[in-house]
């Protein structure tokens, strides 16, 4: 089976959903393979570094309906293991953390730096649109902060970013997580667990009933 996933590094459901992926992959009797595709919930620069509840306050109408849907998603991040820590996030334009994860990805660490890169912006309150702090986040897991610093100042991987934000807009792909299987069945949200595995399972037997024609 494989799945690509289009996702966005800041988005928390993204997070959620990845985890809720793989929860789900660890019980499923099936090989897959995962592709963590790019996708920009906001792909407008920021000229400098604004906390997330400042910038959802503007989006949410106020600051008191922005407090509610933080401490929702909180929640249902910590019953998943994750921490999802608001007061620390910092909003960032994450085209460069999708050329940083591409990067990885040749290096077979793709995942790793997805999750690393979620953990650093939604636990440790780093700026995912710094490049230096991208490379310091690199280094973390064992990947050369130098060279991954030299990518991040060219522009190396633009041409893999934008070949997956032009193949989301092509699926019509407008929210995110989006879980697109075998690469004809659209699987939408942080679907639970569960709920992950009904769906392969009926991906499953659907591929086995074609097949059999």
């Amino acid at each position: 089976m494989d799945i690509q996933v289009w996702s966005d590094v800041i988005c928390p459901w993204c997070y959620i959903g990845k985890q809720r992926l793989e929860n789900a992959l660890a019980e499923f009797d099936t090989e897959a393979t995962v592709t963590y595709r790019a996708y920009q919930l906001d792909p407008l620069p920021l000229p400098q570094p604004v906390p997330i509840r400042q910038v959802m306050a503007a989006k949410a109408g106020g600051a008191e309906r922005a407090e509610q849907m933080f401490k929702h998603v909180a929640e249902i991040g910590a019953g998943e293991g994750l921490v999802l820590d608001f007061d620390r996030a910092i909003a960032a334009n994450t085209f460069a953390a999708h050329r940083l994860i591409a990067w990885a990805a040749g290096q077979d660490r793709q995942a790793d730096m997805l999750n690393a890169l979620q953990r650093a912006h939604f636990a440790d309150g780093v700026n995912v649109g710094s490049l230096p702090a991208l490379a310091g986040v690199a280094g973390s897991i064992g990947l050369d902060a130098a060279t991954a610093l030299a990518y991040l100042e060219s522009d190396a991987g633009t041409n893999a970013v934008t070949t997956d934000l032009i193949e989301a807009r092509e699926l019509d792909i407008t929210s995110v997580p989006t879980f697109v299987v075998n690469g004809k069945y659209k699987v939408q949200g942080a679907q639970e667990s569960a709920a992950l595995l009904d769906a392969f399972a009926e991906i499953t037997r659907r591929e086995g009933v074609n097949a059999g024609r």
